[in-house]
């Protein structure tokens, strides 16, 4: 039996407390720069897809960063995990090669944004030998040219050296995880090469490095490997927290920004039974704080395993959960960029050759960085910046609304019933554009508009909905709420839909205006099954409006059906509420 790193390796985790701190010191400005701050994680795109789409769309739209898939080779497959099994430090892999990711880097840049990528640190490949996406030929523990067998950890358990105990700090950071050969990151030589990788990746123009599986290698370790860059890029460290676990996302701060998982918990608990009215404070949860928080509503893991909301996830919920993530000032926001799978292990559509719609997916991709709520909430935080939470309210467990200074104001409205109220608002007077329902454009809004007089003003908010205006988004639209002393200029109707489903299966609403979508299924309006079997909503329409509309069905893997033709069609009322009952067909 080979000697145990559990008994060899104890010096490990005894750094001085005056090197943890010198390394803190040096490293503590490893964080996100500019005013555009929210990232896109391109999951699963080609280098060619990310370049024309920072050009044509990412950066017109205000965001700051894209997250890129693991540029190094890996071992074949088409599975999506695939990527994350290093083979060596080539940079040819499923989604292009160097020239092509130079490409990649260069128009992004041009178009204003900055790209992360995802690096693996922690380990190579997990499975006994092959060949890898560059060509290159490898077996477990010996990668030539780069790695053999002394530069990885044997920890001695048997049958294998796989993780068991999570509550054993040495066991989490000399053990495999999953097979993976886990890189002995405690020695110079080892340190030296992730080193070299990342600087020829800072040396391309890459701006910030996702570290996968950073729980996994000690804080110091991490520390060490940064220390020996030529530049200080935004660094993001995956650190997935575990209950009475000894390893802490807080021992990782130094190095840069964690991924706060308990955040994405807290969302999808609130968000699907518990309430959200408790969201309020997030920097008093006992979390990193929330200015070395990187944050999201789902990533590539958390979609596929269920530890999150996601996109067929009811009542909206992932999409009102991501208005709030963009609106509250905790943490460092990532927006999922990603595409629909019938088995867990399912690669990405068309080789990686990501396309989108106008407002939202195709091809099999989901491009849910393209949707109006969330393109338009992008646009607000970019406008309201670090600015204070003000003039928090929540009438009851599922509706909250809160203003960012006097820059800019969000309602939330989780419940199953249309939230009519007046807001108080730090907001100057002013007509402002929804941007949840639309955009602004030469003083108009596509969508909803409501009007701020004398620190108030009206508005209806849609069940399992939500309405954002700030001060970078002036103008008036179809419907309009006002200030203090008006009127609100707009009909309350409320579909209620018959329609038998099974478990996983949602009804939503999609029509010819823009309140309805745009006929845009990922801009489609979940209906509520508290009825059931009928689905209800209730919406807010511009009066005297005929339209067009459809209920369709998301099934529990992504695909869509769409009720059969013709086309509803109804006409809003001049004025008050109406009510329209269909059955599905």
């Amino acid at each position: 039996m080979r000697p145990s790193t559990l008994l060899l390796l104890p010096w490990l985790f005894q750094c001085s407390l005056a090197s943890l701190l010198q390394f803190n010191s040096t490293l503590a400005s490893r964080a996100p720069t500019g005013t555009k701050t929210v990232i896109i994680q391109m999951f699963e795109w080609t280098w060619n897809s990310i370049a024309a789409e920072c050009s044509s769309f990412i950066g017109p739209a205000g965001y700051g960063f894209v997250q890129v898939s693991p540029p190094q080779e890996h071992i074949t497959g088409s599975q999506w995990w695939t990527d994350y099994q290093p083979v060596s430090y080539i940079l040819t892999s499923k989604r292009g090669n160097q020239a092509q990711f130079q490409s990649m880097v260069n128009a992004c840049h041009a178009a204003g944004v900055k790209v992360i990528a995802d690096t693996l640190f922690n380990h190579m490949a997990g499975i006994d030998s092959g060949t890898g996406t560059g060509g290159s030929s490898f077996t477990h523990y010996n990668y030539p040219g780069i790695y053999q067998t002394q530069d990885f950890h044997h920890c001695g358990l048997e049958p294998g050296d796989d993780i068991v105990n999570y509550d054993n700090r040495v066991e989490v950071q000399t053990c495999e995880l999953d097979n993976l050969a886990d890189l002995a990151t405690d020695t110079d030589y080892v340190r030296g090469e992730l080193a070299t990788y990342a600087n020829h990746l800072l040396s391309l123009g890459v701006d910030g490095f996702r570290l996968d599986a950073a729980k996994h290698m000690p804080a110091t370790d991490i520390a060490n490997i940064l220390s020996r860059l030529t530049s200080k890029p935004y660094i993001s460290q995956e650190v997935i927290w575990g209950s009475g676990e000894p390893i802490q996302p807080s021992e990782y701060v130094g190095n840069g920004d964690v991924q706060e998982f308990r955040y994405t918990t807290a969302l999808k608990n609130a968000f699907l039974s518990g309430g959200i009215s408790g969201l309020q404070n997030l920097d008093n949860q006992g979390w990193v704080a929330g200015s070395q928080a990187n944050v999201f509503v789902a990533n590539h893991d958390t979609e596929r395993n269920g530890n999150s909301l996601n996109i067929n996830s009811p009542s909206n919920t992932y999409i009102t959960a991501t208005i709030l993530s963009l609106a509250h000032p905790y943490g460092t926001p990532t927006i999922l960029s990603s595409y629909s799978f019938g088995t867990t292990d399912d690669g990405a559509p068309g080789g990686g050759a990501g396309t989108c719609s106008a407002t939202g997916g195709a091809n099999g991709w989901l491009c849910q960085h393209r949707f109006v709520a969330i393109t338009g909430m992008v646009g607000f935080r970019n406008q309201v910046g670090s600015a204070a939470m003000t003039n928090w309210v929540s009438p009851q467990s599922q509706q909250i609304a809160f203003g960012r200074g006097s820059l800019g104001f969000v309602a939330i409205n989780n419940a199953d019933s249309a939230w009519s109220t007046t807001f108080a608002t730090s907001l100057p007077n002013g007509a402002y554009c929804d941007v949840i329902s639309g955009k602004s454009s030469s003083g108009a809004c596509t969508g909803t508009s409501f009007t701020v007089s004398g620190g108030h003003f009206s508005a209806t908010v849609p069940a399992r909905s939500a309405i954002a205006i700030h001060t970078g988004a002036l103008g008036t639209g179809t419907g309009a709420g006002s200030g203090t002393g008006g009127g609100s200029s707009t009909v309350t109707v409320s579909f209620e839909e018959t329609a038998t489903t099974v478990f996983g299966e949602n009804i939503f609403l999609v029509g010819s205006i823009s309140q309805l979508g745009n006929w845009d299924p990922n801009a489609s309006l979940a209906l509520s099954a508290a009825t059931y079997p009928v689905w209800a909503i209730t919406v807010t329409l511009p009066p005297n409006t005929s339209f067009l509309y459809k209920f369709i069905r998301k099934e529990t893997d992504g695909s869509i059906v769409w009720e059969s033709d013709p086309n509803r069609s109804a006409t809003t009322n001049a004025s008050g509420s109406q009510t329209i009952t269909t059955t599905w067909r």
